[in-house]
Order: C-alpha cells, then structure tokens, then sequence
C-alpha cells in the first residue's frame, strides 16, 4: 500500500522505506549520508539504530559502503518527479567513487548538473604533512533535462560595493560597465553611435535591454533598433563618456540583483558554538546551506525528501519555506529532535504533521475517538473500515475474505460481547456464515485491547459445542504496543540577585522499560502555542534557569528508546521565593 509521502517523520531504515514511497512522488531529494571516514565520531546519538546503521556499511569496506548507499540512490531516483533534482552532501573520502559509481550510472554523465563546493571551515592550526581538507562536496543532478531550477544571486561584498560603486547622481550610488560586448556582428550591432565605432575595437554594441523596457515598456522596447535605444539611454543619462569620448552604462546598486551564484560557496559559515539554530547536533548543516538548496532546486509547494535526517534541518527548512517534506532516518532520537525543532518554530501557518515510530503509545491509542481508532486498526490489519457511524449492528468493517470485524477500543473485553458478536456475523452474511462453519474457518473477528476469562471461555465453548470459530485478536498483535515512559521532576532554588531575579535548578528523573534517551526544556510553556522548547538535546536531565517575579509554566519531556514521550507541567510562582503549585 503506497505511504502519504508528504509532512511525515519515519522512524526505520530508509531502504525499506523508500521502497514503500510511491514513483515520481517528490520533487527534490538532500541526502547528508555517514561519510566513509569510518570514524566512531560519527556515531552522534548512540541509540540502536544508528549503531546498527553504522556497522552495517562498514563491515566490507569502499565497495560496500558504495553498494550500501547505490541501492538506496536507486530508490530516490524512482521516487523523483521527472523535473527533480538529487544533492548528495558528502567529503573528500568518497566523492569521486560516489560521482562514478552511483550518481553517473544510476542519473546518467548527461544529468551532471554542478558540484557543489561549500567552505565549511578554515584552516586550522594542526600541523599535519598534507594540505587540511576544508570543503565538502554536493553532487547536483537532476533526472531528465527538463528539471527545475531558479537562479540565485549572491549578496555583493562590502569591498566589492566600495571598488567599483564608485559614483553617484541623483539617482544613487552607481558602477560602469561597458555598452559593447567581444566580437564583431553584421548588422545594426555595428553601427557607429557619435562617432563611437565599436567594431574599431573588434567590438560590437550589447544594450541593458531591461532599463530600456523600463522606461518605455516590453512592447515600445521591441520596436527600437540599436541607435534609438542607445539614443534613449543618453537621454535619460543613463550613459556617460570618458575623455576620449568612450559610452559606458550606468549600472545602479539599488537595482543589482547581486552576483550570480556559482559552484563555489564560501559565504555560509558552519553552524557556530553561539548560533541560535545550534541543537548540539556535531554535524549539523546550517539552515542557510539547505534555504540556497532548497530555493535553487525547487518550488513553495513541491515535496522534499530527506532520507538521512540527522539533526533535522532539510526538514525545518522546508517546512519555514513553505514546501512539503517527508524525513526518514534510523535513530530514535534524530526523529525525535527534528520533532521537537519542529514545534518550536510553529506558527499560525504551519502545517500539521506525522511522526511514525516503531511502537504506538498505548494510551493515545486506548483514549483515541473511537470511531478513528476503529477505521485505523482494521486497515493496519489488513481489513477494510465500514466508515459508518452508528447502524452498524455491530460490524465495524471486514476482512480480506469479507468475514465481519468488530472493534472494541477496550481491555478485557467480557462474554457479553462474544454473544452479541455471535448473533450480528450470522445476521451480516448467513451464506458466508454457513460456508465458514461448514469449512471450519473462523466466521469473524473481534479486535480489542485484551480479552476477559469469560470472553476466551465463550470462545472455546461455541468452538467445541456448536463448531463456530471467532477469532479474538488483541491490538498488540497488529501493531507493537508500549507504555509511555514516566517523569518527575525536582525543584530547587539555587539563587536570587537584586533585580529579584530567581535561579532555580529543575532535575528530571525519567523511566522506561526501553531506556531513557534524552530531555527537552520549554521555560516559558503555554496551552496556546504547545511545546516549543528551547533546550531540545538534555542528556542529564538537569537545567538551571532564570525567573523574574510573577508566575511561570515550564514543561519538559523526556523521550525513551521506543520515540514515545512524555510530558510534565512544573507551575511556579516566584515573588520573595519559589512556590511549587
């Protein structure tokens, strides 16, 4: 069954995954896979997934790591629209094997459509006898030759602005640059404009054509030749002549686009100790590398995937540049995080989405609309949902073989309930009633939370002494099921300055049978705008934070092995002390 391939976080290995994504269904892949340094620095979150991930493409060297991550290029490449386009981030260790070896046999040499050089770093002052590697590599291809892409301007240099934005009039600050271009053409493009012959220079005239439409409009501008719009120009003292009588064009600053981006991109610092949009995530990518990414190679609206999701920033970005995403990766906590960096930059405007682990909650499944809960778990099972609200004489949908499925979104479902299950499959479908019976196979079956004594007894009884068989299938074995883990936590005044302002040291004990990963901090919490921490990554579990006086909400949530989390409110009042509430 094809997966909603838009707003969704997927907990699993990307290869079964993207397996499971429909053909032609995004518009433009980022992938920041594990670069083949085979260094145990890349293990960042430490959880079982990424373990896992880690050993397996390095238990056969170069070849295998290229096989390993080939096969999942294969994939993205199906997955792509026609006009899409793949960046590969990688370093030094593979690239060449990556472009040759992947990317050329599986796109094809005649998709290449840049490499991609970003400085990420400056030299350092580590003595080592080779030239130190400060660049990374993003290979660009696209899959046909009608592919998306937007022109990108870079923001001119302050020094670059003060070298040749030399001159001003009443119209701004302005530079000079030349009315000819290289080569002589027949036609109007040689004509000699007061005494200026450009072909005496080997030249020929290249007008702004686009200041020319400003002044007179598209259709007027089509209309002129050469001389009229060289004539309209000087009029409206948009050139000016050197002593010897040579033009030049006046070219604005206030109307220079910038410098057209190229393949080499030294503008965009790595993520800084004090940056704001630092998780403390070692790897992490600047959301300014991914905006370019993003905006060069595709549209608001179309859909990004990022299959290695890492510290989340393919998807954040996205998500503020208003396109869709789908983001997949191995680790519980990658997904957890790119979760949470989620809600905290939420608005008004953005769009709800998935998070898919490898568990559900049971109690957000047990407290689930019934309704809801009933439509979703016969189609994990396999069966098709009645989608009917009351008149269902009991029959909430039914199986591949058209037996009826009863859904009780409770535990220790009691014999009452096995009776009247009796009576509706015989009255849903008496023929297929009969044909099961007379087979020997089950008539129908009931899904619930688990199943009371008297119900499994009721069960048996109409087995052996009418030949009846229902089946009885608990939740837990349809979909994996485990419990939140639990919270606490401790309060403590630790210090109060002169501006009555409090410090106080918040200790979060968290327990799961799976195993604690990690805590994240929201200290100004409200109902209204949700979770939205400001300390995601907290290994410890411990936080000191200022107060002024007046009441506070602070909230933590502490996320286990499995993804499932949960969350505890801390109300305080702070005036002369600190007043748990």
């Amino acid at each position: 069954m094809p997966m909603q391939t838009v707003n969704k976080l997927i907990l699993g290995d990307n290869l079964e995954i993207l397996k499971q994504l429909d053909s032609e269904s995004v518009d433009l892949v980022y992938l920041d896979p594990p670069f083949f340094s085979n260094r145990n620095y890349e293990v960042i979150w430490g959880d079982a997934g990424e373990v896992r991930s880690f050993q397996d493409r390095w238990s056969g060297g170069m070849d295998h790591y290229i096989a390993w991550l080939k096969e999942r290029v294969a994939e993205m490449h199906r997955i792509l629209k026609s006009a899409g386009s793949i960046f590969l981030h990688c370093d030094w260790h593979a690239n060449a094997y990556i472009r040759v070896e992947i990317l050329d046999k599986i796109f094809g040499m005649n998709n290449f459509r840049g490499e991609i050089i970003w400085q990420r770093t400056n030299a350092h002052n580590k003595v080592t006898k080779k030239l130190p590697p400060l660049t990374d590599t993003i290979w660009y291809y696209s899959k046909s030759e009608d592919y998306t892409f937007n022109f990108l301007y870079s923001t001119l240099a302050d020094s670059y602005k003060d070298t040749f934005y030399r001159y001003s009039d009443e119209r701004g600050v302005y530079r000079l640059s030349d009315l000819t271009g290289e080569g002589i053409r027949t036609g109007e493009s040689g004509n000699v404009w007061l005494n200026y012959n450009p072909t005496d220079r080997a030249r020929h005239w290249a007008i702004p054509g686009q200041t020319v439409e400003n002044i007179v409009g598209v259709d007027k501008a089509k209309k002129l030749g050469v001389i009229e719009k060289l004539n309209l120009l000087n009029e409206h003292n948009f050139i000016t002549f050197s002593k010897n009588g040579t033009p030049s064009f006046k070219r604005y600053l206030d109307t220079s686009k910038g410098n057209l981006l190229g393949n080499i991109w030294t503008d965009i610092l790595n993520v800084q100790s004090q940056s704001n949009e630092r998780i403390g995530y070692p790897t992490q990518k600047p959301e300014a590398l991914l905006d370019r990414i993003l905006k060069m190679g595709s549209n608001e609206g179309d859909t990004i995937l990022d299959p290695f999701v890492g510290g989340g920033t393919t998807i954040s970005v996205a998500e503020k540049t208003n396109r869709k995403w789908i983001g997949i990766d191995q680790s519980v906590q990658a997904v957890k995080v790119t979760e949470f960096r989620l809600n905290s930059q939420q608005n008004l405007f953005s769009q709800p989405f998935i998070v898919q682990l490898h568990k559900y909650d049971y109690d957000t499944l047990r407290f689930k609309d019934a309704f809801e809960f009933e439509s979703w778990i016969i189609t994990q099972y396999g069966g098709q949902p009645q989608n009917k609200k009351g008149g269902d004489k009991g029959i909430d949908g039914k199986s591949k073989d058209n037996t009826p499925i009863q859904v009780k979104r409770s535990d220790n479902i009691d014999v009452n309930v096995i009776k009247n299950f009796f009576v509706s499959a015989k009255q849903y479908d008496k023929t297929l009633f009969e044909k099961n019976v007379a087979e020997n196979k089950p008539v129908g079956s009931i899904i619930a939370f688990s199943f009371g004594k008297g119900a499994i007894q009721e069960v048996a009884r109409l087995k052996n002494q009418e030949d009846v068989s229902i089946k009885l299938i608990r939740v837990d074995e349809i979909v994996p099921i485990a419990k939140k883990p639990t919270i606490t936590v401790e309060v403590n005044e630790i210090g109060r300055d002169k501006k009555d302002i409090c410090e106080i040291e918040f200790t979060a004990t968290g327990s799961s049978a799976a195993g604690i990963e990690f805590f994240s901090w929201d200290f100004d919490f409200s109902e209204k705008d949700g979770f939205k921490p400001e300390i995601i990554i907290d290994k410890q579990g411990k936080q000191q934070h200022k107060f002024k006086a007046g009441q506070h909400i602070i909230a933590v949530k502490v996320v286990d092995n499995d993804g499932l989390d949960n969350i505890e409110l801390i109300k305080l009042k702070v005036n002369g002390g600190v007043e748990r509430k």
